[in-house]
């Protein structure tokens, strides 16, 4: 973020509050070496751990089983021109484990997208992120609401 630009940085703890209130994402991760993203339905874990649900034969699993990849959620309310969005970064990793796979069978909901095999992909939150913009003036004294 760039000083005076009109958003206020969210720190770690209130990222990871905003995470929590919003049912659905976007998993950013390369897909034959272009960027790509998807929408998708998520879980928390842990300390701020995001947990898809998907089918294990899925191309978004054999994609970033093992990436670095980015996760985004956001709320925007474009009448009073404000909004906040939230990144976590980190390493998606495939849940191997079967007594950590019925862990999470019981705590995260399920895909949206259902389907018989399904796995659990971690991500681990390396580097968490935020900005949020308060409807009105901007830092530069623009005023949003003329």
């Amino acid at each position: 973020m760039y000083t005076n630009d009109g958003f206020h940085e969210l720190g770690r703890q209130e990222c990871l509050r905003r995470l929590a209130k919003v049912p659905v994402g976007r998993i950013v991760y390369t897909r034959q070496a272009l960027p790509a993203v998807l929408p998708v339905n998520f879980g928390l874990d842990g300390e701020g751990a995001v947990v898809l649900r998907t089918s294990a034969a899925s191309e978004l699993v054999r994609a970033i089983d093992g990436a670095v990849v980015a996760f985004e959620v956001d709320d925007v309310d474009a009448v009073r021109h404000s909004g906040w969005s939230v990144i976590v970064t980190g390493t998606a990793v495939v849940v191997t484990d079967p007594a950590e796979h019925e862990r999470l069978d019981r705590t995260v909901s399920a895909s949206w997208a259902l389907s018989p095999q399904g796995v659990f992909v971690r991500i681990e939150p390396e580097l968490v992120t935020g900005r949020e913009l308060v409807g009105g003036r901007t830092l530069y004294g623009v005023d949003l609401n003329a």
